[in-house]
């Protein structure tokens, strides 16, 4: 059986022109060899898989060759690689430095390469130092790591930097391409695109997924067995979800959400990935922003077609509770009803429901609406009627026999006003019980007569009632005795309601008051009529009216929350933060 070398390490660069997606560090180092402007300690940043060893390989290899050796010379007495995350003590480096006074026996340089070199103890880092600030001629230190944070300033400074960036998915697609074509495998566009995307700007991961899925579906790489083998949500799971959820398709969405976890997808993958693919739709809204779509030509015109069909603000509200479910989904208990709530409500955001009769009445207002004069005639042609036939016969009237006709039933629909225009410009100062009486019988067309001629006797009583003028002084002197009078009967809220403001004067009978919110005015009113009586006895005029407005200014901010609490306290007294601070105390 022959051994198997994994791609990896079978097509790893051996000059920087094979070195994908850097292209500007490759080009400078190239310059800096040719213009012998090399310097002494380089650093090598960024995430894995995207070159950083391979890159310091090539460099130790060229700036040994002078054209005289043998093309495959690795200069391997030449090259020293140094593991940081196992050698990281004052004693390796101490080693490392005895050997670098050494000269090299073959070529002109002796190339140290420190790979993972934030793992260094601090203690290692400050011996290092001096070493690497002004190492030997024949000299030179190349240092990799993924963590360029963690290494102390002092280093930093010492070194020429190089920061290594993500490859594209387009430059590990087209890289993955030509290795297929290599091992003589034909792949589908979209299953390359779905390795590249998949290994997140890292080479190494690309290749290692692409053999892994050779080895499942051999020499025909298909979409499908990609998607399968590397347990990725393809985008046709997304779009037949998209589709259901325009059709508000509630209950095939949530099967199809089951089909999805019966494959052994998480849900937290499914609803990052449903926000995605609405982000991806929203992208294809604008021509500008398509170059931001990293797919296939093939998905690429499926998204095109979709986004037809769906509108900015459709996508911009998905976007949301999509991403408020995912954040949400750590710490939800009931996690499958979670998502199951957002698909829900993404499948109600376009459902227009059942359309409401704008009308209030089926049959409009109008229609019940009887002249006054033809309305008063035709009650005194009912009576008359009525008693008429009532003298004919020389026999009681039951209720039920008493009833009007059908037709006469249907002329009198609409109730008799209680009150007359006079009555309503002003309040009745007398209070009068309230009668409803209906409209339909003999006995209630009279009660109803009877209630307008006593409302027309009370309002000749209220007429003939003293209005003698007052002023302001005296108001607010007979406003505090009330507010003292119900004080003393226990009504302190109301009294203390009452003296929120000052009462004022407008129109010689009208009084205003602000209150600073609405509550404040709901039991005000509540309570104005024993309050009009009082100052009508006491002013002698009876004509007295109350207005109450909300002026916002005088608002107060009242804490009702511990939060609120607090802060009122911090206002008062700012050291009570530090304390809370001090002791880490919750509110």
């Amino acid at each position: 059986m022959e051994h198997f070398v994994v791609s990896a390490r079978k097509y790893r660069p051996q000059t920087f022109k094979d070195v994908v997606g850097q292209h500007a560090i490759t080009n400078t180092l190239e310059n800096a060899i040719a213009n012998n402007h090399l310097a002494q300690a380089l650093l090598f940043t960024g995430p894995r898989g995207v070159g950083k060893t391979t890159c310091a390989r090539i460099l130790a290899k060229m700036i040994n060759q002078d054209g005289t050796e043998n093309p495959d010379e690795d200069f391997a007495f030449n090259i020293f690689e140094l593991d940081a995350a196992s050698n990281n003590s004052v004693d390796d480096i101490r080693s490392l430095i005895d050997q670098v006074r050494i000269p090299p026996q073959v070529g002109n340089y002796k190339v140290y390469i420190i790979d993972e070199v934030h793992m260094l103890s601090q203690a290692a880092f400050n011996a290092f130092l001096k070493t690497l600030e002004e190492p030997p001629k024949h000299a030179i230190f190349i240092l990799a790591t993924t963590e360029k944070h963690k290494i102390i300033p002092t280093i930093l400074s010492r070194c020429q930097i190089f920061d290594f960036k993500r490859i594209t998915v387009a430059d590990a697609k087209e890289y993955l391409a030509f290795i297929a074509d290599q091992q003589g495998v034909t792949a589908e566009d979209d299953a390359l695109h779905i390795i590249a995307q998949k290994a997140d700007g890292a080479m190494r991961d690309a290749l290692s997924m692409f053999d892994r899925v050779v080895s499942f579906s051999g020499k025909d790489l298909t979409r499908q067995a990609v998607t399968e083998n590397l347990n990725v949500l393809d985008h046709d799971t997304y779009f037949k979800a998209t589709d259901l959820v325009l059709k508000n398709n509630i209950p095939d969405l949530l099967l199809h959400y089951n089909d999805v976890l019966g494959k052994g997808f998480d849900g937290h993958h499914f609803i990052a990935g449903l926000a995605s693919h609405f982000r991806d739709l929203m992208v294809c809204k604008n021509e500008q922003t398509i170059g931001l779509l990293e797919v296939g030509e093939q998905t690429q015109r499926t998204y095109l077609e979709q986004s037809q069909k769906t509108s900015l603000p459709f996508l911009l509200k998905g976007i949301e509770l999509a991403n408020q479910c995912d954040l949400d989904y750590k710490t939800s208990k009931n996690k499958r009803l979670l998502v199951e709530l957002c698909l829900m409500q993404l499948a109600s955001l376009t459902f227009q429901g059942e359309k409401k009769n704008e009308r209030p009445f089926l049959i409009p207002p109008s229609h019940f609406k009887v002249d006054a004069q033809r309305r008063a005639a035709l009650m005194e042609k009912v009576i008359a009627k009525s008693e008429a036939a009532s003298q004919e016969k020389h026999t009681p009237k039951t209720p039920q026999e008493a009833e009007l006709p059908a037709t006469i039933i249907e002329s009198v629909q609409e109730t008799v006003e209680t009150e007359t225009p006079t009555a309503r410009a002003k309040p009745v100062q007398i209070p009068l019980e309230q009668t409803r009486v209906s409209g339909l019988s003999i006995s209630s067309i009279r009660a109803q007569k009877a209630h307008q001629q006593k409302l027309a006797a009370q309002q000749s009583v209220t007429e003939a009632l003293p209005k003698e003028a007052f002023t302001e002084e005296a108001l607010r002197k007979a406003w505090d005795q009330y507010a003292l009078k119900i004080k003393a009967k226990g009504e302190k809220i109301l009294a203390s309601i009452i003296k929120a403001d000052v009462p004022k004067l407008k129109d010689d009978t009208v009084i205003t008051l602000s209150m600073p919110n609405n509550s404040m005015k709901t039991e005000l009113e509540r309570a104005s009529f024993p309050l009009l009586e009082f100052l009508k006895e006491e002013l002698n005029n009876h004509d007295i009216e109350l207005e109450v407005s909300v002026n916002e200014s005088l608002q107060k901010k009242y804490a009702f929350t511990p939060q609120e609490k607090y802060e009122k306290l911090r206002e008062k007294n700012p050291l009570i933060d530090k304390l809370r601070k001090e002791f880490d105390l919750d509110l």
